[in-house]
């Protein structure tokens, strides 16, 4: 009698305890943008790269970066297998060249979403959450736009599979280009493109809208700059802060825009209101943006590190501070940052090969600046510092100096000898760079360390490459390869990740914190007492 009381007592812990974790598990959910529509910053993963990371190795490279949202430009299985495990959430596509099949028969499109979707999210499946939207095509009107009439069909058939699967919650939509909008600036008076406007565009918003679905939108502040012909400031379209003499400024609404981003989402708002879309308004998904690092100097010249840096890094602090546009306060987007890796087998200019974060091997192409973010990106590298071989110098005096600083002083450039990770490319100011970086991080940074007789110059840029990891870098995951497989060592703290970035709404909470004390007083009552579970 005595064990059934202690028994009746202990249950009514559990279950005290049971409710605290349902309520624990709820703030949780909340807190983490899923279902709230907190909004978010991903990136989209390309497959154009030499010796891209396996599935499974891939899946680890998110989770040690904590990345957790991605958009993926297909919908392999082997890759949402893998990612199941690694707690990212994803956007699966479908690719162009399967719109035809998908707009012409249901029946395929419940086969599609059979095969690609349920065993993912499912209700029977093991990772019910991770496919987020499915986008279908990318950028038709002008990619491929022989398929525009197969299309909307293809999205609706989609959506009538999801929904007969009880998967509705999974939005279906198009990536579109920016360049449907025209006039977008003022933002104002834009409008649609008329040619797509009745007959395409109007159909879709309408469909979204009744569906719940965002309008998938790919934009490029980058190249608005580069078509403007030089009437879009540079910091204007890299979120730098401008006089207000120099801001963009809409005559019709008298509304102040300190960057091309917002102005572009606001053309974008006024154009789909113009078309009196029925249902209620259309949320906007920014499904790819960002800069590219490296181009052809004199047609690309404004595609470099610093600036792919400053955009990215500046465009993170803006969602993360949720500001919305000048038209709508509050009402952030989220973004896809285009592209996790540098995809070196894409053809076309230059610029085409280098708009990712990292290179294929895990290494950053170069380390983002977001310190003050409440925790949204774990590397901070406003502190961190390197010493390269200044663009300008004299390729002797380059010579002269790394002579010195591996000879008299003493720096290790065994990195730099033929065969080793840092020989390429063989020329001088590379292999001075890592010789005075060495050097400046061996001196520990002192001052005049990375003077070299004024052919030095200090930067916040990793100047790490490919397999070529420079002595002041603190890469924390870095990728190897041992009989032509790819395996990655992760090496993430919590404290530090050579490249993080997800939206967090601030860390654990007094709440929060109050609710894990309180369960853990519990269960080690619960455990002491020898008589619960009699």
């Amino acid at each position: 009698m005595g064990s059934r009381s202690r028994g009746g007592g202990g249950r009514l812990l559990l279950l005290f305890l049971l409710s605290l974790l349902l309520l624990q598990w709820s703030v949780v959910s909340a807190a983490g943008g899923g279902g709230s529509g907190e909004p978010y910053v991903g990136v989209t993963i390309g497959t154009a790269v030499t010796n891209l990371l396996s599935p499974s190795d891939l899946a680890e490279f998110l989770r040690a970066q904590r990345i957790t949202h991605v958009r993926l430009y297909d919908a392999d299985p082997r890759l949402l297998s893998a990612l199941a495990s690694s707690g990212a959430r994803a956007v699966v596509g479908v690719p162009n060249d399967e719109l035809l099949a998908l707009g012409s028969s249901p029946a395929t499109a419940s086969a599609w979403v059979a095969r690609r979707v349920l065993p993912y999210a499912g209700a029977n499946s093991s990772s019910p959450g991770l496919i987020t939207a499915i986008a279908v095509g990318d950028e038709v009107p002008t990619a491929l736009p022989s398929a525009l009439p197969v299309l909307l069909p293809a999205i609706q058939s989609l959506a009538a599979a999801l929904a007969a699967a009880n998967l509705s919650s999974i939005p279906v939509s198009t990536p579109l280009p920016f360049s449907v909008v025209l006039d977008p600036f003022p933002p104002s008076q834009a409008f649609f493109n008329q040619s797509l406007a009745k007959s395409f565009l109007l159909p879709l918003l309408s469909h979204l809208a009744n569906t719940s679905a965002p309008l998938m939108l790919n934009l490029y502040p980058y190249y608005s700059m580069m078509q403007s012909n030089g009437v879009i400031p540079l910091d204007n379209a890299l979120f730098k802060p401008l006089p207000p003499s120099l801001e963009m400024v809409d005559p019709n609404t008298l509304l102040h825009y300190t960057n091309v981003f917002d102005a572009m989402l606001d053309a974008v708002q006024v154009a789909v209101k113009n078309l009196n879309v029925t249902g209620g308004g259309v949320p906007v998904l920014v499904t790819e943006t960002g800069w590219p690092s490296y181009g052809d100097r004199k047609a690309e010249p404004y595609a470099t590190r610093d600036n792919a840096d400053a955009y990215n890094s500046n465009l993170i602090k803006h969602v993360s501070d949720k500001p919305g546009t000048p038209m709508r306060p509050g009402a952030q987007a989220s973004v896809y940052i285009y592209e996790l890796f540098n995809e070196d087998l894409r053809p076309g200019p230059v610029s085409e090969a280098n708009w990712g974060l990292f290179h294929g091997n895990g290494t950053p192409v170069y380390l983002l600046h977001v310190s003050g973010t409440g925790g949204f990106l774990a590397n901070d590298t406003t502190d961190r510092t390197f010493c390269i071989a200044s663009d300008d110098a004299d390729e002797k005096a380059v010579q002269a100096a790394m002579d010195w600083a591996c000879g008299p002083g003493r720096t290790d450039c065994t990195a730099i000898q033929p065969g080793q990770g840092c020989y390429e490319p063989n020329d001088v100011r590379s292999h001075a760079s890592y010789a005075f970086d060495s050097y400046y991080q061996l001196q520990g940074k002192a001052a005049g360390s990375c003077y070299f007789q004024g052919v030095g110059m200090v930067t916040t840029t990793d100047p790490s490459h490919d397999s070529c990891i420079f002595p002041g870098s603190k890469l924390l995951s870095n990728v190897t390869k041992s009989d032509g497989a790819n395996t990655t060592t992760s090496q993430t703290s919590d404290a530090e990740g050579s490249a993080i970035w997800r939206l967090r709404t601030g860390r654990e909470t007094g709440f929060l914190f109050l609710l894990r004390w309180l369960l853990s007083l519990m269960v080690v009552f619960i455990i002491t007492n020898s008589n619960f579970w009699t």
